[in-house]
Formats: structure tokens, C-alpha cells, sequence
């Protein structure tokens, strides 16, 4: 009987830190260090007991950012790659081909440097990818945008699972989970953020939300921003709308993460009374 080898990692992870301070984080809006310290110790408390790979792609970061990454991950687990200044979109697409190369998992997942997340609750994303066919790329985030504009105004699939309820969603941001097999399918419709492309726009054409009519668009209050979505989306992914399949994307409620943004933080929690119990 052939015994089947248990893989050592459950997920690889590929996450992009930039020295810089962007926007309007809700805590250490003058110290990106600290707040990259915050975010990542977050990270480190809800991956729980999964074992992790860590990519860590440091974008003109001081060695001091080096010396992070390794206070809270063995070295055994993490592979840094110091970077000149390359810039977001570079650095997102090293993630795409980082973790298409990568032979430590089937589970795969960008992280961004500004992400809060809540303790022991990252497996749960995991098992729920796992367990439903219908399931291709999951978010830690809640978003706020799900509430606040008409685009999302659409019907949407609920599931529970793992303590959560669980929504279908026509967008997020660049922090996501998926397996290496689907990234593989859809590699370039990602690849279409480093020429131009948005990142909403990047997952209408994926999720294939709103993106038939775009007289509904005009009546959206909010519509020179998302007809400019519509316009890209169709510019760089008109094959995949036309001929592609309609993948699922599906983030949690309550959430897992936030962006620490401070007009993107997810609702419902009480964040800044949440993060001050942690900040050191």
C-alpha cells in the first residue's frame, strides 16, 4: 500500500512590506514599524497552529524589517527577498509567480503589510475552502464596501461554516486565499494589475458581477468610480468575461481581518478597543 506523504506545510504565504506609511491607518499613522509589527503579530496569532510558509517580499525595507519577520517566524519558514523600491505592482506580480513556484502547498495567499486579523480564526478560511467545490478564492476581510455603495447591491449566496456565515461577493482587495491550481487558471487576469488594471475590476471579471449592463451603473451615486471599474474590467479581461468561467468568491461574517485603513475597516467590531488590548 502506498502511503501517502503529509505535506509540510498547510499553506504558503507571499506577503508584500513596504517601509511607507499609506493613507490613513486607524493606529501608528506615523510609524509604519510599529504598525507593520501590529499587523504581522495579528498574522502570526491567527495562523494558530498551521504551519506556514513565509515568502516576504521587503520592498527598500531597512534591516531592522528583516529582524521582524524573524522574531516572530523560524527561519526554517521564512524565505526574505529584499527588493530596490520595486513598487506595488511589481511586487504583486513576484507574488503570482512566487507562489505558482512554490512546492511547499496547494494552499496558497497574498498578504498585504496593513492587515489586522483576529487570533486563531485563520484556519477557518482554510477548511472552508477545502470543504466546498463551490468555493475559489476567499478573503479574510469583511468589507465596509459590501454596505456602503449600490454596486453591491446584488443577490448573494450564504453559506455556514466553521462559526461563520460565509457571503458570495463580486470583489475585495489583494489580500486573498485560493490553491495554486486555481491561481494557475487565472494567473493572468491577475497579471493585468501590474499594466493598469484595478483590483476591483480584476475581480469583476472573475466573479462576473455587473458586468453586462452598464445602464444599471449610471444610476449608482458612487458611478464615476465604478464605471471606470466597468471600463477596465472589459479592457483587459473581455475574453474572460466572454468565455471564462464565473468563479466564487466568498469572505466572512463576521470578519477574520480588516484593512487597518481607517475608512475600510470592516464593520460591526470594535477595532480601535480591539487592537489597543494588543498593540504591544
Amino acid at each position: 500500500m502506498m502511503i501517502k506523504m503529509r505535506a509540510k506545510y498547510d499553506l504558503t504565504i507571499a506577503y508584500r512590506i513596504y517601509p511607507k506609511v499609506s493613507k490613513n491607518p486607524i493606529v501608528f499613522s506615523d510609524d509604519k514599524y510599529k504598525l507593520s509589527e501590529l499587523c504581522l503579530r495579528s498574522l502570526k496569532e491567527s495562523l494558530g497552529d498551521l504551519r506556514a510558509k513565509m515568502i516576504v517580499l521587503l520592498d527598500n525595507c531597512p534591516p531592522e524589517y528583516i529582524d521582524l519577520f524573524k522574531k516572530y517566524f523560524d527561519q526554517e519558514d521564512l524565505e526574505l527577498i529584499e527588493l530596490d523600491g520595486v513598487g506595488n505592482l511589481s511586487t504583486f506580480g513576484m507574488q503570482i509567480e512566487l507562489l505558482l513556484e512554490q512546492n511547499f502547498s496547494d494552499v496558497v495567499y497574498f498578504a498585504e503589510d496593513d492587515y489586522y486579523y483576529l487570533p486563531n480564526q485563520f484556519g477557518e478560511m482554510i477548511k472552508f475552502l477545502e470543504k466546498n467545490d463551490d468555493v475559489d478564492f476567499v478573503s479574510p476581510f469583511d468589507h465596509i464596501d459590501n454596505y456602503k455603495f449600490n454596486f453591491h447591491n446584488y443577490k448573494s449566496k450564504i453559506k455556514f461554516s466553521e462559526k461563520k456565515h460565509w457571503q458570495n461577493v463580486a470583489t475585495t482587495c489583494l489580500t486573498f486565499l485560493t490553491t495554486k491550481e486555481t491561481l494557475k487558471i487565472t494567473q493572468n487576469i491577475f497579471k493585468s494589475y501590474t499594466k493598469g488594471n484595478y483590483d476591483t475590476s480584476i475581480w469583476t471579471s472573475l466573479t462576473k458581477y455587473n458586468i453586462f449592463n452598464p445602464f444599471k451603473l449610471f444610476k449608482y451615486r458612487e458611478k464615476p468610480y465604478f464605471i471606470a471599474v466597468f471600463v477596465k474590467s472589459w479592457r483587459y479581461s473581455f475574453i474572460q468575461h466572454l468565455f471564462g468561467k464565473k468563479w466564487a468568491l466568498w469572505t466572512p461574517i463576521p470578519t477574520i481581518a480588516t484593512h487597518i485603513e481607517s475608512e475600510d475597516v470592516s464593520p460591526t467590531l470594535e477595532w480601535l478597543k480591539i487592537i489597543n488590548n494588543n498593540k504591544y
